[in-house]
């Protein structure tokens, strides 16, 4: 199981995060599931309900617990992590969750993708979506 985590800047639209996701699919295979932190959801299931994907949702104050491959200073002091593409995949792939590589940015540099692969099995299923209407963040 693939799943695409999203970071994005207030600015992003469908397209940006479209082509985030085509770079990333293009690197590491198509995506099963793809993921946002609470903030960000709306823009994502967007793209999700767009693709046929099931969205996922990650709570933005466990953004910081993540491991990340790529080190954002600006990222760092808005979210607390290097990457919430990253931060967001890792952890929407739970305790098994592996990033595949470091986040790709779209070419209008408002949107970035990452992959992490998860084992899911009947007992350890992907997070539920959560419900959020808060505007999407502007960290990447």
């Amino acid at each position: 199981m693939r799943i695409a985590g999203f970071g994005m800047r207030r600015s992003a639209t469908l397209a940006s995060l479209a082509e985030a996701l085509e770079r990333l699919e293009a690197r590491h295979g198509p995506a099963d599931r793809l993921a946002a932190a609470d903030s960000m959801r709306p823009a994502v299931q967007a793209l999700g309900e767009a693709r046929g994907l099931e969205t996922l949702a990650v709570p933005d104050a466990a953004l910081a617990s993540a491991e990340t491959l790529t080190r954002s200073p600006h990222s760092r002091r808005a979210r607390g992590t290097g990457s919430v593409a990253e931060a967001v995949a890792v952890l929407a792939a739970g305790p098994s969750g592996e990033l595949l590589g470091p986040r790709r940015v779209s070419r209008d540099r408002c949107a970035t993708a990452a992959m992490a692969s998860a084992a899911l099995t009947q007992d350890a299923p992907a997070r539920d979506i959560k419900t959020s209407d808060t505007p999407a963040g502007d960290t990447t």
